[in-house]
């Protein structure tokens, strides 16, 4: 069983006896409408775009309520193209892994054309040239990552790549924000159609970083001469290219070992793991949970593919906000670094299996429902109450996600004000005492005891990369393993509004804090024995 072979009426045949759900629409017949009028083209050819917003297009597609495919296009990792697309005639298998054990497998065919945003492949630099130009394009999105929107360094100033894309007569930038600001000046020459610039990454406020560093591009080509102003005013006219805010959630792993072996037993031979050149983890397979939020703000300036009739939410930027807040403030993101925390104490190498742990599945149920959902943003068109126990029951439980607590412990100092911050001030918002707190504070002293790199068993570890590691460390080298410190002992850090967004100590919580904190470090065993005592 081969993708490339589906043409095969016995191989499709097989792959449906296999249990395989297998496209039936004429993808033949939609791969080339889509070369005539394009609509949507996605740059970031990565696993989250083929388990969602791809997927979602086949939905479409299967019903009837569009005719018209998605182009694939890879501004970083040229590789993905040339390996995990092109010679699989750019399908790939969707394995949805379910909390219940279950496993579904879909081939996905919605990508009908795969391109490099390679400024030295003239072939696929003047297909690119000629969707832009089309005027049936409604969309272009991405998924690259927040730091593909980056033009500036730690001190603010462009970076020497983007400075020489600046000044570059040729137009022929490096920088993906810069492919895309061509992309944009190409279609601004040949009619000024407008189009909606989709960020689809998981970062607040998406649409702002993508609209920032495209129209910075454009301001400085018409500040160099080497576009016509009009180019700028085309860009910053909402009616003519918008950058709507939208919050996407869905865990896409790296292929897995064991839906790798699952599939080689049913006869599928397109399991091979593709690592890149520049550490790129794909296959023609991609792996992912079954639970999957988009919401999108309605603003398509050349009107708006029925992705709602798949699954996706169009809304307002207030209720897109919103819906961001509730999940990373409550609902998920809180949820996730405890677990971090925790499980890194505690010798734990998966979420799922801190799950299991009675204690630790308590602190993050209580914690989320006692003192988050009481100041939970509702969006309206979300339950928090629905997607908290999503999180609870059916996501972090999944044995199917190896997701590791070692990973989400990366810069879980960046984290902090927003995860746990935004919840204290909600708190002190409606004058309530943060000192009533249980499980936020215990959290948070937790986070102190890991700090120290010793595991409950008394034994060293490693703390995951983090910016601030280095200078928070320094401030706790006094403190040992087994030490009881004084209540002070952390004023200095627990006061930092950059780490916790508000002032502990002036707020009255850094006393439980060092109270918690000391109780998680009297002995080996103390972390779980507080957490035994805690939640009672």
């Amino acid at each position: 069983m081969k993708l490339v072979d589906l043409g095969d009426n016995s191989q499709k045949q097989l792959f449906l006896e296999k249990g395989y759900e297998v496209f039936s629409y004429d993808r033949k017949a939609v791969r080339e409408r889509t070369k005539q009028t394009p609509e949507w083209i996605h740059f970031g050819a990565g696993n989250i775009f083929r388990a969602f917003p791809a997927a979602v297009l086949q939905t479409l597609l299967e019903k009837g309520l569009t005719d018209k495919g998605v182009i694939v296009c890879e501004g970083f990792d040229y590789e993905i193209i040339e390996k995990a697309y092109r010679p699989y005639d750019d399908m790939s298998l969707l394995v949805v892994l379910r909390a219940d054990g279950t496993i579904e497998k879909k081939v996905i065919g919605s990508v009908v054309e795969s391109l490099t945003a390679d400024e030295k492949n003239e072939a696929d630099r003047e297909r690119l040239f000629e969707i832009f130009r089309s005027s049936s394009l409604k969309m272009a999105s991405f998924t690259i990552t927040e730091k593909g929107y980056g033009i500036t360094g730690p001190d603010g100033a462009v970076t020497p790549l983007v400075k020489a894309d600046f000044g570059d007569a040729s137009l022929t930038p490096k920088h993906t924000m810069g492919k895309a600001a061509r992309l944009l000046y190409e279609r601004y020459k040949n009619g000024a159609a407008p189009i909606a610039m989709v960020s689809m990454d998981n970062c607040s406020h998406n649409g702002d970083k993508l609209k920032a560093a495209v129209t910075a591009y454009a301001a400085a080509w018409v500040e160099n001469g080497l576009v016509d102003a009009g180019f700028s005013e085309y860009v910053n006219n909402p009616d003519k290219v918008s950058f709507p805010w939208s919050m996407i959630d869905k865990i896409t792993p790296r292929p897995d070992a064991v839906v790798q072996e699952l599939l080689k037993k049913d006869g599928f031979e397109d399991t091979e793991l593709i690592i890149t050149g520049r550490n790129t983890y794909t296959a023609p397979f991609v792996n992912a949970e079954e639970t999957e939020y988009l919401v999108i703000e309605d603003a398509f300036p050349n009107g708006k593919l029925p992705l709602d009739a798949a699954g996706i939410y169009y809304t307002d930027r207030e209720t897109v906000d919103k819906v961001e807040k509730m999940k990373v403030c409550t609902c998920l993101n809180p949820l996730h670094t405890a677990l971090a925390i925790f499980g890194c104490l505690m010798s734990y190498t998966t979420i799922h299996d801190e799950m299991e742990d009675a204690l630790l599945r308590g602190l993050v149920t209580r914690m989320g429902y006692e003192e988050g959902m009481p100041v939970v943003v509702n969006p309206g068109i979300l339950k928090p109450e629905d997607f908290i126990g999503a999180v609870l029951n059916k996501r972090l439980p999944n044995v199917f996600m190896p997701d590791t607590p070692q990973r989400i412990a990366t810069d879980t100092s960046q984290k902090l004000p927003i995860r746990f911050g935004e919840t204290l001030k909600a708190y002190l918002a409606k004058g309530q005492k943060l000192g009533e707190l249980t499980f936020i504070p215990l959290v948070l002293a937790g986070y102190l005891r890991y700090l120290l790199g010793i595991n409950d068993d008394g034994n060293a570890f490693e703390p995951s990369p983090d910016p601030m590691l280095g200078e928070l460390r320094e401030a706790m080298k006094d403190v040992a393993f087994g030490q009881i410190v004084p209540q002070k002992t952390f004023d200095g850090i627990l006061s930092r509004k950059d780490l916790f967004a508000v002032d502990l100590v002036e707020n009255g919580l850094s006393a439980k804090i060092t109270a918690y904190f000391n109780e998680l470090n009297a002995q080996p065993g103390a972390v779980r024995e507080t957490l035994k005592r805690v939640l009672g």
